[in-house]
């Protein structure tokens, strides 16, 4: 006897097939067959008349390592049919942290992981040491946190011996099972490699079948050479490549979207693995800190907060910011389209735009804003709008471009209901197959799910799971087309999206009419050989 049977639903299989009625029967946590009016019996059945069957959705762009050792049921994620998320992204892990640089490490992620305690650890002990959590976890190491245990937060190139320190912890890393590295080169530490740099870690990856994700150098003005940077790593060494949260962020490089896209075609179609991923947004967050020209952080944040006291270096940041907009975000209209999202040490502004705070101050914007970073220690995490939704929508409809929340797993309580963090984190998945499919028309049902999951799951090396077929991994969401929706906002982003009825993951049931069980069958996947 089956352990379930998921019955009378629009099979949508994942592949960009059109859909089919067809039953789903579960096994000892793998699909064991699909067929129209199955007569095999379960010891539980599903009726899913009138909703769609899909894989479980891939989030192949999170930074969920953050918060699901605090939130390990993942509501925020398996409530939008998530099953799994790549974390360890732009550059920042976790792990690994060396005896002696793990106060700088917890210091340096403070606006992304604010609760977080940080231990000692190799990337092993940290991957063994994960707890149980509701959804499958693919790890990555970060760059960034490899830079921090070997130069710091010095703006120079590394020394030999500290080239070779990071490619040990590199391999130790994938020895332990990271599926590979990921860069953040907009912001210190890692802005200060040069291309040589990642080209020598894309040698160790590409010894170990790994592969390489990159929050690439810029996403405004120079956004073109930085997805040619990134595709030049896929180019030398046939590394599979993946350019993060595809984006033309800036007024001055609106419009520019089939440009970029384009580029990103030509490149698959020589052949070169590259894959990019995007959300539907055009807000994006980031500590407050990373709008700063990069010269502001070097030395630390310790340094960075002495160094914007002065107002002489008020004076040039200003000056810079007025020649060439802000790092990585370009030219906005005003202060007024950054809004706080979480302040560790000020939680009363959580919900206000910078320009409002500095109106309310009678102070020019950009001493309130390095008057707030000071106050709140470094760690202010802030939205910005910064692209067109017209670009947005372009991005979003390329049947090839996958989906990634670049977002935490939260909840609507505990200490991950802090603040006002951007709402991909409880809709991308939702927003995606309700606002872009149902709404506006941008893509088809069956190829808003293939993006986000076997097309997905292909771009990971993943042949078990991602798709619906005999053998896989039973990783199964239901939703009613008709009814799946996300509801958080920039002012009220503490609400889960709606429409999703049932989630397995790994052929146990953890959301269940709605509800969340309790269960917590999510696995660590680490890295195969040759994937």
């Amino acid at each position: 006897m089956d352990d379930l049977l998921i019955r009378g639903g629009q099979l949508i299989d994942g592949t960009g097939s059109p859909g089919r009625e067809a039953d789903v029967s579960i096994s000892t946590g793998r699909i064991v067959a699909i067929e129209p009016r199955a007569k095999r019996p379960a010891r539980r059945v599903i009726d899913a008349q009138g909703q769609v069957v899909a894989p479980g959705f891939i989030d192949i762009h999170t930074h969920s390592d953050f918060t699901l050792p605090l939130n390990q049921r993942a509501e925020s994620k398996i409530r939008q049919g998530v099953t799994l998320e790549v974390v360890g992204n732009c550059g920042f892990s976790a792990a690994p942290a060396l005896p002696w640089r793990t106060a700088m490490l917890r210091e340096y992620l403070a606006p992304s992981a604010p609760s977080l305690p940080f231990q000692p650890s190799s990337f092993a002990e940290y991957i063994a040491g994960f707890p149980a959590t509701s959804v499958n976890v693919i790890f990555q190491v970060g760059h960034n946190t490899l830079r921090l245990m070997t130069g710091g937060m010095e703006n120079r190139p590394l020394t030999s011996d500290e080239m070779a320190t990071m490619e040990r912890l590199l391999d130790e890393a994938l020895d332990a099972g990271a599926w590979g590295l990921s860069s953040g080169l907009f912001t210190a530490p890692g802005c200060y490699a040069d291309p040589s740099e990642i080209l020598a870690l894309a040698r160790v990856l590409r010894r170990h079948g790994a592969a390489y994700s990159s929050h690439i150098r810029d996403e405004a003005d120079h956004v073109g050479e930085a997805v040619r940077e990134a595709i030049a790593v896929a180019e030398a060494t046939g590394v599979h490549v993946q350019i993060a949260h595809l984006k033309l962020s800036g007024i001055d490089n609106w419009g520019g979207a089939r440009q970029l896209l384009d580029e990103i075609a030509a490149a698959q179609r020589r052949g070169l693995p590259v894959d990019c991923d995007a959300y539907p947004y055009d807000t994006a967050t980031n500590p407050l800190r990373n709008l700063f020209p990069r010269w502001v952080i070097e030395g630390g944040i310790p340094a960075m907060l002495e160094r914007l006291d002065h107002a002489e270096v008020r004076t040039r940041i200003r000056s810079d910011i007025a020649r060439h907009g802000l790092n990585n975000f370009g030219r906005i209209p005003s202060w007024d389209v950054v809004r706080i999202a979480v302040a560790p040490h000020l939680p009363e502004e959580a919900g206000r735009t910078l320009g409002e705070i500095a109106r309310r101050r009678s102070v020019d914007p950009l001493d309130a804003v390095c008057d707030f970073l000071i106050a709140d220690r470094g760690e202010t995490r802030i939205l910005i709008t910064s692209m067109s939704e017209k670009d947005v929508h372009e991005i979003t409809r390329a049947p090839w471009v996958l989906v990634g929340s670049d977002a935490n797993a939260l909840a609507t309580s505990g200490v991950t209901s802090r603040g006002k963090p951007h709402p991909r984190s409880y809709g991308t998945h939702a927003r995606l197959l309700g606002a872009c499919v149902r709404d506006l028309g941008l893509l088809t049902l069956p190829a808003a799910i293939h993006k986000t999951t076997g097309a997905a799951a292909a771009a990971l090396g993943l042949d078990d799971r991602g798709v619906l077929r005999d053998g896989c991994w039973a990783d199964v969401t239901v939703f009613d087309p008709a009814r799946i929706a996300d509801r958080a906002t920039y002012d009220d982003p503490h609400q889960y999206a709606i429409g999703v009825s049932t989630v397995v993951v790994n052929g146990e049931v953890v959301v269940d009419g709605g509800d969340h069980t309790g269960a917590l069958p999510g696995r660590v996947l680490r890295r195969p050989d040759g994937i």
